[in-house]
C-alpha cells in the first residue's frame, strides 16, 4: 500500500473520529499516527520503514506501539477475481451487498470483449459519506501487489461523486473466454451507501457500460455506558469506569479486532503527561491491570492500546467484544489543567471504524498560571 493511501486513510479517519481540536492535534494524532505507519509499511520492502511526518517522531520512535498487526505487511497471496455478469455483456461490475468499514471488500471487472490500450472507469457516487474517503486498488500480477487506481478528487469539502480509472488490456478476451480483474475496496468514512457504475473504453472508439452496483456500508455497532459529557474526575480520586461494548452487526468476521484510548489536556503552563493520568482495564483472566499511556511523539497527547476483556480480537459476525476501562487523575497532576479532551477508537488492524469522546473536567484547579 502506498504512503499517499495511507495519508488518506489517516486524514479520513480524523475527520469520523474528532470533533475539537485539540484532540485532533494532539490525541488522536498519536493513534493514528501509529495506524499510518503499519499502513504505509506494506509498501515498503521487508526491513524497510514508511517515511514519518516531516518535523516529527514517528510514533514507534517515540515508543508507541502499532496497532497494525503483522498480518497486514505481510505478503499476500494472489486473489482469485470472480466473474461476474452474463455472456451477453462486455463488460460487467461486482462487488459485494455490505462493506464492512475497515476491511477491504473483494471486487472485480469482467471483460468479454478484446481489448488493447483501453481504459476502465468507474463513477462512484455515496449518500452518508464522502467519497474521497472511498479507496479503491487493482491487482497487479506483474508485480504482485496492489496499486491505486487513478482517482479524480469530489468537488466540494464533503463530495459525494468521484471518478476512478485504471488501463487495461485483454487482447483475447471473449464471451466463451472472459478476464476477471481483481480490485478490492474499503470506505474509511462512516456508514451509508455506494453506488458504482463502471464503463470500458476499448481504445477502438467503442464505450461499453456495465450495469449498476450498489452496497452498503455498515460497521459493528459500539455502545458507551458510565461516561457523559460533565464527567468529573478529581486529583487523587478513585477515577471513573466506562465500558464499550461493540457487537459486530456485519457479514465480515473482523480478525484483527483492536482500541485505543487518547487524552490530551493542556493549561497556561503545563499539559498532562502519562504520569498524570492512570488507566487500568478489566481483563478477565486477571482482574483490573494497569494499562501504560505513551506520550505522543509530535503533540503534547498521550495513547494506549486496548484488547477486550477476554483478549479475543476475531470478531465474527454476531459476537460480542467488551471493553471496560478505568481513567483516573493523579494528585500531583498540574493544577492549572482543569479540563481533558480524550476517547475510544476501535477498528480492524490499522483501520478505526468508530470512536467516542470521553472529556472530562479537573476541578479544584488554578485555570491561567
Amino acid at each position: 500500500m502506498t504512503f499517499k493511501v495511507a495519508q488518506r486513510r489517516t486524514s479520513a479517519a480524523r475527520k469520523v473520529t474528532v470533533r475539537t481540536a485539540a484532540a485532533l492535534a494532539a490525541g488522536l494524532a498519536l493513534v493514528m499516527g501509529a495506524a499510518a505507519t503499519g499502513q504505509a509499511a506494506a509498501a515498503t520492502p521487508a526491513g524497510g520503514t514508511a517515511p514519518a511526518k516531516p518535523g516529527c517522531d514517528g510514533a514507534e520512535q517515540a515508543g508507541a506501539t502499532s496497532a497494525a498487526p503483522a498480518w497486514a505487511a505481510a505478503h499476500q497471496p494472489a486473489p482469485v477475481p470472480a466473474l461476474t455478469g452474463t455472456a451477453a455483456q462486455n463488460v460487467a461490475y461486482g462487488m459485494p451487498g455490505q462493506l464492512p468499514i475497515g476491511l477491504w471488500s473483494d471486487s472485480g471487472v469482467t471483460l468479454r470483449t478484446p481489448v488493447t490500450k483501453g481504459t476502465v472507469r468507474l463513477d462512484v457516487s455515496s449518500k452518508g459519506f464522502s467519497t474521497d474517503s472511498l479507496t479503491v486498488q487493482r491487482y497487479e500480477p506483474s508485480s504482485r501487489r496492489w496499486v491505486d487506481l487513478d482517482s479524480k478528487p469530489g468537488s466540494g469539502s464533503f463530495p459525494t461523486r468521484g471518478v476512478l480509472t485504471f488501463p487495461v488490456s485483454a487482447p483475447d478476451a471473449s464471451p466463451k473466454h472472459p478476464v476477471g480483474i481483481a480490485l478490492r475496496l474499503q470506505d474509511l468514512d462512516r456508514p451509508g451507501t455506494l453506488t458504482v457504475a463502471a464503463s470500458l473504453d476499448d481504445g477502438r472508439g467503442h464505450t461499453y457500460r456495465a450495469p449498476v452496483r450498489t452496497a452498503e456500508a455498515t460497521r459493528p455497532k459500539v455502545t458507551l455506558t458510565g461516561w457523559d459529557r460533565g464527567a468529573t474526575l478529581r486529583r487523587g480520586g478513585t477515577g471513573r469506569t466506562v465500558t464499550v461494548t461493540v457487537k459486530n452487526t456485519t457479514d465480515r468476521a473482523y480478525p484483527a479486532l483492536n482500541g485505543s484510548y487518547y487524552a490530551y489536556g493542556a493549561g497556561g503552563s503545563h499539559a498532562l503527561t502519562p504520569k498524570d493520568l492512570t488507566l487500568s482495564q478489566y481483563r478477565t483472566d486477571r482482574g483490573w491491570v494497569r494499562v501504560p499511556l505513551v506520550a505522543g511523539g509530535c503533540d503534547p497527547g498521550m495513547s494506549a492500546a486496548l484488547l477486550p476483556t477476554t483478549g479475543k480480537r476475531l470478531l465474527a459476525p454476531g459476537e460480542t467484544a467488551v471493553y471496560r476501562l478505568k481513567v483516573a487523575v493523579a494528585r500531583s497532576a498540574p493544577r492549572d489543567v482543569t479540563h481533558a479532551d480524550a476517547g475510544f477508537t476501535v477498528g480492524n488492524g490499522d483501520a478505526s471504524f468508530h470512536s467516542q469522546e470521553l472529556p472530562f473536567t479537573i476541578p479544584g484547579g488554578t485555570p491561567g498560571r
